[in-house]
């Protein structure tokens, strides 16, 4: 498995992976009609770096890493991951994770911040509990998940 910087030419295989977990609508607050284009801009922004995870050709995760906050906040970082479903419970975003956490430290940032972890996305919710995030905040029904309706989205943080 080899992690890398995103390129445009990933943008396809990036949205081929991305465009599902958006249009599921159960673990980010994004537009479920979101198509290729504005999907790649989001996970691809210029406030953002992109990596992705690679094995034997096929694109395996990705992840974005930007500052969570401008100005008084910016020491702070943020991140979005995606794994490609028949990759998950492989070890995937085990590797990623850390991978992460290594570039923030390496950028600067003394944290890290998810903003949005929808709570019934167990799998996210006790892999980043395992990785030392604690819940320090919850937002009561911030979620109109397609299955489930209103549910919560936790804040987490750890230190880098």
């Amino acid at each position: 498995m080899m992690i890398r910087s995103a390129s445009p030419d990933d943008a396809a295989a990036i949205a081929a992976l991305i465009l599902p977990e958006i249009a599921a609508g159960d673990t980010y607050a994004l537009s479920r009609d979101m198509k290729a284009a504005a999907a790649i801009a989001h996970w691809c922004g210029a406030d953002r770096e992109t990596f992705v995870l690679e094995a034997e050709g096929h694109l395996l995760d990705s992840y974005y890493l930007r500052a969570n906050q401008a100005g008084g906040g910016d020491h702070v970082a943020n991140a979005g991951y995606m794994v490609d479903p028949p990759a998950r419970g492989r070890g995937v975003a085990r590797v990623m994770a850390p991978d992460s956490f290594d570039r923030a430290r390496a950028a600067g940032f003394t944290a890290m911040q998810f903003n949005f972890v929808v709570s019934s996305n167990m799998r996210a919710v006790t892999l980043w509990q395992a990785l030392g995030f604690a819940i320090v905040g919850q937002l009561a029904g911030a979620l109109r998940h397609p299955a489930l309706g209103p549910v919560d989205a936790l804040v987490m943080f750890r230190s880098l």
